[in-house]
């Protein structure tokens, strides 16, 4: 199989099971303290969207807006693929031997049916902002400064993302100051987690980089961002 299509394979791999998850597990909220007054409330989507994030730039960096709007379409498809899965088997009574009841069951998935539908709206609103930020940034900067564009894409689009999510998801059960307030502290995190990657953003770039090669690396790139000749390095 072709370098290119087995990376993409792997990448898109990474980012839907990422997605799935994200989207899944949400309903569950946490909690981190970092003093008594200083308590961050945050879903459990928080965990799995970092993976995202990275998959995010490394396939704009490579294969470009077709890749990634390629990409944001089929995470959408398959977003929407779970929720009606999600729907059938809500609807269908459990056994009297199972472990899980049907209350348990749609308490954990009906709420992540809201959470689906609000990531939904907020995915590809956030998605395109952030392909449209990354790029932008791309033509500026060339190929040099890719924290900048990587950050900077993301910072902006998840502070769009935090906020559709959680009003469409939990406006009823929380009030719209209860959002403001675990919107604000994931937008944070968020923020602090897409800072913090950066090193891990360039190892994976770097690992990208020794498995296609430099020439087939820096040629995809090329392709993907097309414009004036620009020296291939972080």
């Amino acid at each position: 199989m072709d370098k290119r299509v087995k990376l993409f394979t792997i990448l898109a791999g990474v980012f839907l099971t990422a997605l799935l998850l994200a989207e899944t597990t949400g309903g569950k909220l946490i909690q981190v303290g970092f003093a008594d007054d200083l308590i961050f409330t945050l879903t459990m989507g928080v965990i799995p969207f970092p993976v995202t994030f990275i998959v995010t730039d490394i396939i704009n960096e490579y294969y470009g807006r077709r890749g990634i709007r390629f990409i944001t379409i089929l995470g959408m498809l398959m977003v929407l693929f779970a929720l009606i899965l999600l729907q059938i088997e809500m609807a269908i009574p459990a056994a009297a031997i199972s472990p899980v009841s049907n209350e348990a069951f749609t308490t954990v998935f009906g709420v992540s049916t809201r959470i689906i539908v609000g990531s939904l709206t907020a995915y590809l609103i956030g998605q395109f902002v952030d392909i449209y930020v990354f790029h932008y940034l791309r033509r500026r900067t060339g190929a040099r400064l890719l924290w900048l564009r990587a950050t900077g894409s993301t910072v902006v689009s998840q502070f769009i993302d935090s906020f559709v999510v959680l009003f469409i998801a939990f406006l009823g059960p929380l009030s719209a100051m209860q959002i403001v307030g675990i919107g604000m502290t994931n937008y944070i995190y968020k923020f602090i987690v897409a800072v913090g990657i950066t090193p891990i953003l360039y190892l994976v770039h770097a690992g990208v980089d020794r498995y296609l090669g430099h020439e087939l690396a820096a040629s995809m790139a090329a392709e993907a961002h097309p414009g004036p000749a620009t020296r291939h390095q972080p």
